[in-house]
C-alpha cells in the first residue's frame, strides 16, 4: 500500500449528499477481486449515457456532459470534495479500490459511513471530515477558481489552501500511523510473522495429528 505523508491535488466536486458506494461502483462490476481495474467505471451511472459492462471498452462510450469528472478543469484531480454520509449503502470494498485506481488520495466530506471510511484506510485512500460550513467554503473557493488545489499534511492533521488558513482535521492514531507508514491489514499482520511461525510450531508439536494427511 502507498503510504500518505503529504499530498497536493487538485479538488474535484462531487455535490450531492449520501452517496453510497453503488453509485461509486455499480454492483456489475463486483465480479473481481483484483483491486485494480476499476478506475475506468467508477461512477459509472453518472459518467457515461450508457450502461457500463464490466470488461468493456471504455474508450469510445458516450460521455455525459453534466458530470464534473468529465470536466476538462478537473482532469487529473486526486482530492474529492463531497457532502455528508458518503460512502453509504452496501460494505463493498470495490468502492474505495475505484477511488484509489481512479487516482484519489484523499475525500473531505462532513461524515462518512462507518465501513466505507474503515476499508478507506485499508486501501490507502484517506477520509477526511470537516464541519460542514467549512465544507461549504471550499466548494465555494473551488467552484470559483480553477485549478484549485489542495495541501493535506496527515502528520500534523492539517489541510491548507489558497486564501485559507490551516484546517485541522482527526483521524484515529492507529489508521494514521498505518498511513504514514504504507501498511495494509496484511503488513500489520505479517509484523508478528515471527511469532506466528512459533505459534504453528508449536501448534503442531501439541497437536500433530491435525497434520497427518487424511485418506479418502
Amino acid at each position: 500500500m502507498e503510504s500518505f505523508v503529504v499530498h497536493e491535488g487538485l479538488v474535484a466536486p462531487m455535490d450531492r449528499a449520501n452517496v453510497d458506494t453503488d453509485l461509486i461502483m455499480p454492483k456489475q462490476f463486483l465480479k473481481s477481486i483484483r483491486r485494480s481495474g476499476f478506475g475506468p467505471n467508477l461512477f459509472d451511472d453518472l459518467r457515461y449515457l450508457d450502461e457500463g459492462v464490466p470488461d468493456a471498452d471504455n474508450s469510445n462510450r458516450p460521455i455525459n456532459p453534466d458530470f464534473p469528472l468529465n470536466f476538462p478543469r478537473y482532469q487529473g484531480a486526486s482530492i474529492l470534495l463531497t457532502r455528508e454520509n458518503f460512502g453509504c449503502g452496501s460494505s463493498r470494498e470495490h468502492a474505495p479500490w475505484a477511488l484509489v485506481d481512479y487516482g484519489f488520495r484523499a475525500i473531505i466530506a462532513p461524515s462518512f459511513a462507518d465501513i466505507f471510511r474503515s476499508n478507506c484506510f485499508k486501501n490507502g485512500l484517506l477520509p477526511i471530515a470537516l464541519d460542514s460550513s467549512v465544507v461549504d467554503q471550499l466548494f465555494a473557493a473551488l467552484y470559483e477558481n480553477e485549478g484549485f488545489s489542495l495541501s493535506i499534511d496527515l502528520e500534523r492533521q492539517v489541510v491548507a489552501g489558497s486564501g485559507f488558513d490551516r484546517i485541522a482535521f482527526e483521524v484515529d492514531a492507529f489508521r494514521k500511523d498505518c498511513l504514514l507508514r504504507g501498511l495494509d491489514d496484511i503488513d500489520i499482520t505479517l509484523q508478528s510473522e515471527a511469532a506466528i511461525r512459533r505459534f504453528e510450531a508449536k501448534h503442531k508439536e501439541l497437536f500433530p495429528w491435525v497434520f497427518d494427511k487424511v485418506s479418502i
